[in-house]
């Protein structure tokens, strides 16, 4: 971050301005908090591709209902969206954890499901900004203290999560389900019903972050969110969450998410293509697992030595 920020902050003054950090601050917090899902996920030894599809379907139908009935709380599309991101996700679970059905290939499955369900319902049309209440828009903007009420969110998520995984037997129950399955399940762990869980919890966390796109961000469509569960488990890997489970930290999840929104914004500042950037987090995905697995392979041969 340092060796790409330092020159870039010499050679465009506009890296460090007000608008920018925060803009970056922002995006790192709605990140971070669908991030901070898959973080859950994987620590059992699994990964949710559908987190995209879950959080477009669930701003879509967050806006629609605001539109349609602009007199009900703001409360209500938030739990509406929330409680979708839930059952997708549950159902995710389900498939994997008794269902027996790789993760990769069940949530694949799912991704174009949920996103095939958001086309249907959204029919190439889209909710604009226009169309829905103030209030829908202006919650979202308030900033207590000075800060966007969308990082105080991402905070106390943060927080809790990691309250829950360093300091609670579920937490530790739901490392030990990663680590060692065959050994959990000697022990009486319910890996079955930690996995669920962790996909149940991940969904929940898309469907917040869905509300809240849609209401940050306030035209919505069945594209939103389009493509970014790659960037999710870029942001996830890059900070050192392992794949084969049992590794990683909150901590982690938000260096990660940080650094890889950096990278992203310099090369957006130094005008190279969009179009590109999904080239790089791939790129960026094969480094951090490649050196990950060397990082496994020594460790092993110590302790064999």
């Amino acid at each position: 971050m340092l060796a790409l920020t330092l020159p870039l902050s010499v050679l465009n003054p506009q890296f460090l301005s007000l608008g920018n950090l925060t803009a970056l601050a922002i995006s790192a917090a709605l990140l971070g908090i669908v991030a901070l899902g898959q973080l859950l996920v994987m620590l059992t030894r699994n990964i949710d591709l559908s987190v995209s599809s879950t959080i477009g379907l669930t701003a879509f139908a967050s806006a629609l209902l605001i539109k349609e009935h602009p007199d009900l709380p703001i409360g209500v599309p938030v739990l509406l969206a929330c409680t979708v991101g839930l059952v997708c996700g549950a159902f995710n679970g389900l498939v994997v954890s008794y269902g027996r059905v790789p993760s990769i290939v069940a949530t694949l499955g799912t991704l174009a499901l949920y996103r095939g369900i958001d086309a249907m319902m959204s029919a190439g049309k889209q909710v604009a900004a226009g169309e829905v209440p103030a209030a829908w828009l202006e919650w979202t903007s308030a900033k207590p203290l000075g800060v966007s009420l969308l990082i105080w969110i991402s905070v106390a998520l943060f927080a809790a999560a990691g309250f829950i995984l360093g300091r609670t037997r579920q937490g530790r129950e739901l490392y030990a389900s990663g680590s060692n399955p065959a050994g959990a399940r000697q022990i009486g762990i319910p890996v079955d019903r930690r996995v669920l869980g962790a996909f149940a919890v991940s969904g929940l966390l898309a469907g917040l972050v869905g509300a809240l796109w849609a209401s940050h961000y306030g035209t919505v469509d069945g594209q939103a969110a389009y493509g970014l569960e790659l960037t999710v488990i870029a942001s996830v890997v890059v900070g050192g969450v392992a794949l084969r489970g049992g590794v990683g930290t909150v901590q982690q999840v938000a260096l990660g998410t940080f650094a890889l929104l950096v990278i992203e914004n310099v090369l957006t500042l130094v005008r190279v293509d969009s179009r590109y950037l999904q080239a790089v987090f791939g790129a960026v995905i094969l480094l951090a697992v490649s050196l990950d697995a060397l990082l496994a392979r020594r460790r092993s041969h110590r302790r064999t030595v």
